[in-house]
């Protein structure tokens, strides 16, 4: 089965210690990895290949949610920028991550898209560590006022 059904049906089960929360679209989960700490992905449910592949009103839905946790995520996370991707060349099934850009990473790094840190040795996902904020950002995109569209 592909990663991102994995991940998709051990969120459903209850069994992916990564998940933030339901969204409408599908799952915020927490990144394998927190090199940025704050990394997330937006993955739907029922997984399709591509953003091409929802319903116009399900492609509404995707994005508005994928927006929502960036806000969660840059309020949580004090970031200077969120930044969205959805590639999907690897893992063939729609996903987009999130990873929050902060002013205080080297100058070199900040510029460039985050595919030239180091994930191989990039500190791995801990409730223990990383708990805490996976809920805050739960707590975030459960609160009244981060739901309703911004102006």
């Amino acid at each position: 089965m592909p990663l991102i059904s994995q991940r998709v049906e051990q969120a459903r089960s209850g069994t992916n210690d990564k998940v933030i929360c339901r969204m409408a679209s599908g799952w915020a989960v927490m990144g394998d990895v927190q090199f940025l700490q704050g990394y997330c992905l937006l993955l739907p449910d029922p997984v399709v290949p591509s953003l091409n592949d929802l319903s116009a009103e399900a492609r509404v839905t995707y994005l508005l949610d994928m927006a929502r946790l960036g806000d969660a995520v840059l309020e949580a996370t004090g970031a200077l920028r969120v930044n969205y991707e959805i590639l999907g060349n690897t893992e063939p099934e729609l996903h987009c991550h999130i990873f929050p850009r902060f002013a205080s990473e080297p100058e070199h790094r900040r510029k460039m898209p985050v595919w030239f840190y180091d994930w191989k040795t990039a500190t791995p996902y801990d409730e223990q560590a990383h708990g805490e904020l996976r809920k805050r950002i739960a707590q975030l995109l459960n609160s009244p006022s981060h739901s309703v569209e911004r102006a």
